[in-house]
Order: C-alpha cells, then sequence, then structure tokens
C-alpha cells in the first residue's frame, strides 16, 4: 500500500461517529469491542473488522473519557497502532511496554478492562498500567522516557535465562527528549544480535507540540521523500541498463548509507546500531502489522517510526492547537465544555498571573519547564516574553543544569514543573544549584496529593527529599494571597535555590492571619492554649476547623502558618514551649517531612515538649478523589482532632 512507504503523510481520518450516539444507534457493528476479552480475540479478525474495531474503540474513548476525564488525546492517537501490536505480538508472554503510561487506554480495552465507568476514580481502573489490574501491565511508573531502560533489562533477562519472548517498548508523546531514552538506546545499541523493538509512536507532541534537535529530526524524516522508493527506482533502471547497469547499481547499493543518509536521515538510528524501519502511518493498521512483522524476525534491535496524530477522530481535540486535549475533565463530548462548575481560580492560574506580572517588572526573570509550558501556567508569561521562556522537553535534569548556568549568568530563572517531576532533578538542584548557591526558584505544581493520577503522581516526597539540601527556601502558601507574596520573595534571593509548592485544586477562601510570631502568621489563637497546631501551605483551613473541633472538647489551640517552612523558624520552639502538645499537619510524606524538621529543631533548642506528626503514611497511595484519599489515610479535622485528644488523655493519665 502507499501509505507503508517512507515519507507516505498520515492520510486525513475517517469521518468521526457524532459524539453523542450511543452504541445501540450505531448497530451492531458495535459487538465487535464487546466481544474483544483479551488479545487472542483480535487475530481472528480480518483487515476490515480491524478497522472497524478501531473506530468503535475511538468512539468509546470520546464518550467514557467524557464522562469521567482523563488522557483523551494521546489515547485516540494510538489507536490502530495498538491494535497492530496486539495482532502481531502474544501478550503477556510478549511483554508490551508503555512509555508513557496515558496513551494505554487502549491497550487496557484489548486485554478485557471495558469498564471504564470509574475511569482513574476509587475503585475503578488506574489512569496509567497497573499491575493489579492485569497481566498484561507491566511498568506502573508513568514517569517519562523510562521505557527503553525497562526493555533493556528486559531482553538482557530473557536472553540470560534462555527465553524466545518478544520485548516491545512504545515511547513517543514527547518521551524521546528526555535523556535517559538516550542512555538506553546507547546500550541497546551495543547488543547488536539481541532483539528488542522499539516503537516510536510520533506525533509531535507531548502535552504541546514537542521541541529540540531530535523532534526536527523526526520531523525530516517524516516529510522525507523517501529513500526506499529511491533506491528501488535506481534499482530497476539501472539493472535494466546493458553492460555498465548491474556493476554501477552494486557501487550505488554499497554506498547506500550515504544516499540514505542526504535523502532519509535516519542515518542517526542506524549509527547507533539500530535497524531502521520507516516512517509509517500509524494509523493504517495494515502499514503498521506488516512493519511489525518484519521487525519480530530481526534479530538484533530495531526502531519502528510510526506517524501518529494526537486527537485522531474527534474534531474537537484537532482544533485544540494548544495541547490536542491531552487531558480533560469531564464533558460534553458535543461541545467539549465542562460538566462540573469551576470551583474558583486554580493555583496554577494564580502562578500564572503573578509569573507574567513579575517579569513585566524584572527582565531579569526568565522561566523554563519541562514539556509542561500550559499545565504548569507559563503560557501568559510565554506569551509575553517568548524570548525568557524555554520548554526543554521531557528533560528535568537539563532544566536543573539549564538555570544554574543561567543564574550564574546574572538572570534568574523560575523552573516549573510537578512536584513528582522534581525527583528527577535533585542530583543536579543538590549539586549544580545549591553547591554552587545559584538564585533559581523551583515551582512545583501539584504538591502534595493529587489524587486521581495515581501514586506516581502524587507530590508527597518534596518536603522530605529537599530536607537535606543545605541553604534550600521552601515556601508552601495557605491560599492565593499566599501564593502571589512568596513567589515575589522567592524570586528576590539571589545567592541560594527557593521553592514553592502548592496543590492541584481551586485555591479556595483566604486565609487571614490575626498576628505574627517571627516569621510565621498567626491563624487562631486562644488564652491558655494546650495544642499549637503548625498547618502547612494548604492544611492550613484543616487544621483551623480541627481547633475548633478541640474548643468543643475544652481543647484550646494555637494555629500557626510558617510559611516557609524550610528551615523552621527560629521563633517556632519558644512559641512551642507554652504548650503541652506540638501538632504538625501537612500533606507530604511523615517519613522526612516537616514534622520531622520540626521535632529536630525542637530538640535541638531543648525544648521538652511532645510532638505529633500527621500527613501522608510512608505508601504508594492508590488512585481517587483528593478528599478521599485524604481521608483514607486520616488526613481530617475529624480524625487529627480525635488523635490530638487522645494524645492529650494518655499525657494526664500518665502523669
Amino acid at each position: 500500500m502507499a501509505a507503508t512507504m517512507a515519507g507516505a503523510a498520515v492520510p486525513p481520518g475517517p469521518p468521526a461517529v457524532a459524539a453523542g450516539r450511543t452504541g445501540s444507534e450505531r448497530g451492531p457493528s458495535v459487538t465487535l469491542l464487546e466481544n474483544i476479552r483479551g488479545p487472542r480475540d483480535l487475530k481472528a479478525l480480518d483487515s476490515a473488522q480491524a478497522g472497524e474495531l478501531a473506530e468503535e474503540i475511538r468512539q468509546f474513548l470520546i464518550q467514557a473519557v467524557a464522562r469521567t476525564g482523563g488522557h483523551l488525546g494521546p489515547n485516540l492517537g494510538v489507536v490502530e497502532l495498538t491494535v497492530a501490536l496486539h495482532r502481531v505480538f502474544d501478550s503477556p508472554v510478549d511483554r508490551i511496554l508503555w512509555d508513557t503510561g496515558h496513551q494505554s487506554y487502549v491497550h487496557k480495552l484489548l486485554t478485557g478492562r471495558q469498564d471504564f465507568s470509574k475511569l482513574r476514580g476509587k475503585g475503578g481502573l488506574s489512569g496509567y498500567p497497573c499491575r493489579e489490574e492485569s497481566e498484561h501491565d507491566v511498568i506502573e511508573n508513568s514517569h517519562a522516557s523510562t521505557v527503553l531502560g525497562w526493555a533493556d533489562g528486559l531482553a538482557k533477562a530473557r536472553d540470560l535465562l534462555g527465553g524466545s519472548d518478544h520485548v516491545v517498548a512504545v515511547i513517543g508523546d514527547g518521551a524521546l527528549t528526555g535523556g535517559m531514552a538516550w542512555e538506553a538506546l546507547n546500550n541497546i545499541a551495543a547488543a547488536k544480535d539481541r532483539p528488542l523493538i522499539i516503537v516510536v509512536n510520533d506525533n509531535e507532541r507531548s502535552y504541546a507540540p514537542t521541541i529540540g534537535g531530535l523532534a526536527n529530526h523526526l520531523a525530516t524524516l517524516r516529510t522525507t521523500d523517501g529513500y526506499e522508493r529511491f533506491l528501488a527506482w535506481g534499482k530497476e533502471v539501472l539493472q535494466h541498463t546493458p553492460v555498465i547497469g548491474p556493476p554501477l547499481y552494486g557501487s550505488l547499493h554499497g554506498a547506500k548509507k550515504g544516499f540514505k543518509d542526504f535523502i532519509a536521515p535516519q542515518g542517526m538510528f542506524e549509527d547507533l546500531g539500530l535497524k531502521y524501519v520507516g516512517p509509517i502511518d500509524g494509523h493504517d493498521i495494515t502499514a503498521v502489522e506488516s512493519a511489525l512483522r518484519r521487525a519480530k524476525r530481526f534479530h538484533g534491535p530495531v526502531l519502528v517510526h510510526c506517524l501518529t496524530e494526537k486527537g485522531r477522530g474527534y474534531p474537537l481535540a484537532l482544533e485544540d492547537e494548544a495541547d490536542r486535549f491531552h487531558a480533560v475533565g469531564a464533558m460534553d463530548p458535543l461541545t467539549a465544555e465542562p460538566l462540573a462548575p469551576v470551583g474558583g481560580p486554580s493555583w496554577t492560574s494564580v502562578f500564572g498571573d503573578e509569573i507574567a506580572a513579575i517579569g513585566a517588572e524584572r527582565p531579569d526573570v526568565v522561566a523554563l519547564t519541562a514539556a509542561m509550558l500550559q499545565p504548569v501556567g507559563l503560557a501568559k508569561f510565554a506569551e509575553r516574553f517568548p524570548d525568557r521562556v524555554w520548554d526543554v522537553g521531557i528533560a528535568e535534569q537539563h532544566a536543573a543544569v539549564c538555570a544554574a548556568g543561567l543564574a550564574t549568568a546574572g538572570l534568574h530563572p523560575v523552573v516549573a514543573v510537578y512536584a513528582t517531576f522534581l525527583n528527577r532533578a535533585f542530583d543536579q538542584l543538590l549539586m549544580d544549584i545549591a553547591l554552587h548557591r545559584c538564585g533559581v526558584t523551583f515551582v512545583l505544581d501539584r504538591a502534595g496529593v493529587t489524587g486521581t493520577d495515581g501514586p506516581s503522581h502524587n507530590g508527597v516526597w518534596d518536603l522530605s527529599v529537599l530536607q537535606v539540601v543545605p541553604g534550600l527556601r521552601i515556601a508552601a502558601p495557605r491560599d492565593a494571597g499566599q501564593l502571589r507574596a512568596q513567589l515575589r520573595e522567592a524570586v528576590d534571593v539571589a545567592d541560594a535555590p527557593t521553592v514553592l509548592r502548592f496543590p492541584k485544586e481551586a485555591v479556595g477562601q483566604p486565609v487571614p492571619a490575626v498576628g505574627r510570631v517571627g516569621g510565621m502568621e498567626v491563624l487562631h489563637r486562644a488564652d491558655d492554649p494546650d495544642v499549637l497546631l503548625v498547618a502547612i501551605g494548604v492544611m492550613a483551613p484543616v487544621c483551623l476547623r480541627t481547633a475548633e473541633l478541640l474548643a468543643e472538647r475544652g481543647v484550646r489551640c494555637t494555629v500557626v502558618d510558617p510559611r516557609w517552612v524550610k528551615p523552621v523558624d527560629e521563633q517556632l520552639a519558644p512559641l512551642a514551649g507554652g504548650h503541652r502538645l506540638v501538632a504538625v499537619v501537612e500533606d507530604n510524606s511523615r517519613s522526612g517531612g516537616v514534622g520531622w524538621a520540626v521535632g529536630q529543631a525542637l530538640r535541638d533548642a531543648g525544648t521538652d515538649v511532645p510532638l505529633r506528626t500527621f500527613g501522608v503514611p510512608e505508601q504508594f497511595l492508590p488512585h481517587a478523589k483528593r478528599g478521599e484519599v485524604l481521608a483514607d489515610i486520616g488526613l481530617t479535622p475529624v480524625e487529627i482532632a480525635g488523635r490530638i485528644s487522645a494524645a492529650l488523655a494518655r499525657k494526664e493519665n500518665e502523669t
């Protein structure tokens, strides 16, 4: 087929089925999806039925994700690719690995998981691969650029143990911009006789259009007319040319690497030692299957380059140039209007407005992010100051080191990423930024319990991991006003790194202060208090409600917001000395978090007051709404008040 030729453009998608139609309105063909209970069922379909199934899946996704919210655009783009993968390979014997995991919804449907009614909700399907759900899921970690390392390890183990299964790593949606992917490629290519199949899902995007040198290289491959067609033409003409034709063709064939680099520069992959197949139209199931079967037969590492379209088959997604409906909330599938009422401005939008305002006042302030310009709130800054913002791709380590260079040159970089992703750049923050006393501000979106995105996306480790960084200061704002004020305080620090963290939710109402002690703000005070409640960031309303419940039991409380939670304020220990018990409440791991730091500060000051810490237990939290997760782990006013009352009662009994 013409679509299998290298460089062939991805054809327009088939007309999308009206988003409002139900399965019964579509007729008997809907039973194709209903009859798929596992990958084996796919192999009984002919090519036409496989195409019909792809459209059923696409329509199912539009309807299902519109009800619950989730990653819609990436999954619409990999429908045919996923169908082809499961028709060619035999999962779970053959290992199909997904990077990133948010493009695995189709994989779930084809491996017997078709109840999407509670997708990303408590008791429902995870939004990422999940080993507890299925033997077909290998990797749960939904952080990008890791799949090739996993594949390298699995392939090495297979060969060492004498196995014969296939290892297939699906990477794309921007993940090849991550340095870990290239470290793995270097190792994979070193074993030229170790079979391993890499499928590049090239949709030109991650959240937004993918940037960087690799993206430009893949773009060249997409737009090339094709080396294979050139070589086929040369063979046909020269081999039919008397006398000089065959030897001339032989010479040209011997020099094909040079022609290949000139006509279709996939040489970058082949120079590494990877057999290259493509580009392939990723929406042509027959073409993809043919390419995968060729790769399956090859006795070494193969890269299959598939061109796909994020948001395929859903016109509303294709019209959204920002991120092609990368992730959506519950919405009307016909209009894409949100179904849930907007609960006020988000923390992200407040940050976005304030950093743009700061940028207008301070030309030295610049911004970086890792493939998340819009999700972390930098769109307005980028629109106003396009020369002062850099999206480095999925490369948090590079973002941190680049920021160190920018700071050393006299600028003040603001690096905005999700809290969970800062884990990947810890060494760079410690050794390149803190050691060199660079004035860099990290803004951590989605800090604390994020809920529906599951265990790998909860930002509950930053306050623990970052405690060990010398000179680092961490701010945890409790409301929008504090976010704006503390962001300005952070970018005023020129000789040390600063961190500002906030959660994924609406900001909520302002929480006014009634006084100040040192750098801390007092949110509630009582005469002759019993308990000092230290409220970390957005746990302030929880602590205030806890104080009310304790007051009903005759327990008087002081509630303070430290504002800057690292280092611990010097006035905290003297303040604690006037209370019978101190309780620290944080939406971060209890292990090594702010509660631990407060305890150390009390001991260092010789303040002998009992301490209770309330936070996230040392475990990976299942996906559910934020409020449900907080309730399950006891971070509610009722639970905290009850445990504090019990602690005070035990103390009285001991005396």
